[in-house]
């Protein structure tokens, strides 16, 4: 949770950085256009953002952090803030969330596991055994703790005339695949996408 939470602050500072950044190269473009001290000049900028204010008030600022007081207080601060918020970015960039697998044996001797993505191609490739059955999508879950998940295999198929579907059918081949892991299986029927495959 901590990490999704750090994963999002970092992809909202780095939209407004964008954002800025890219207003920032248009504004200077723009007053890229005449010299000299025109309106449309880099000097004109300078002087709308009253720049030569700033660096006055930083110049007064710094001596003032120089001195100690409230001011430095509030300073370090910010400072302690700021160097927190880069941790929280830093571990949001180079964090890496654990993936769990669906568990099959765990014992003394080690664990035999498979990736959820793993376990999900092949009930799909189950799946699309029927021959009413144009797509398979699956959706495996793990369980947090021990062995066993869920898996949700999405069939999109073409209803035979006796109006039988191949859900029973599918949920029959997926037990060869559901039982080894205790997987917690649910077959769902679905009328046929435009794009999908027919043979």
């Amino acid at each position: 949770m901590a990490l999704l939470a750090a994963r999002g602050l970092v992809r909202l500072i780095a939209l407004i950085l964008t954002a800025a950044l890219a207003a920032s190269g248009l504004a200077a473009a723009v007053f890229s256009i005449q010299g000299d001290s025109a309106t449309l000049s880099l000097a004109g900028l300078a002087e709308l953002l009253a720049l030569g204010d700033l660096r006055t008030d930083v110049g007064d600022f710094l001596a003032d952090l120089q001195a100690g007081g409230p001011i430095a207080k509030v300073a370090a601060l910010a400072g302690t803030g700021a160097v927190v918020l880069g941790l929280v970015l830093l571990f949001g960039v180079l964090g890496r969330r654990r993936e769990r697998l669906v568990i099959l044996r765990s014992d003394e001797g080690g664990r035999i596991a498979a990736r959820p993505r793993a376990v999900g191609q092949a009930a799909v490739a189950l799946g699309e055994q029927s021959r009413d059955v144009l797509q398979a999508t699956a959706k495996t879950r793990a369980r947090r703790r021990g062995t066993g998940g869920r898996l949700r295999l999405t069939v999109y198929e073409v209803q035979p005339a006796d109006g039988n579907g191949a859900t029973a059918a599918d949920s029959d081949r997926l037990q060869s695949l559901a039982e080894p892991f205790a997987l917690r299986v649910r077959v769902r029927s679905r009328a046929p996408r435009r794009r999908a495959r027919t043979g």
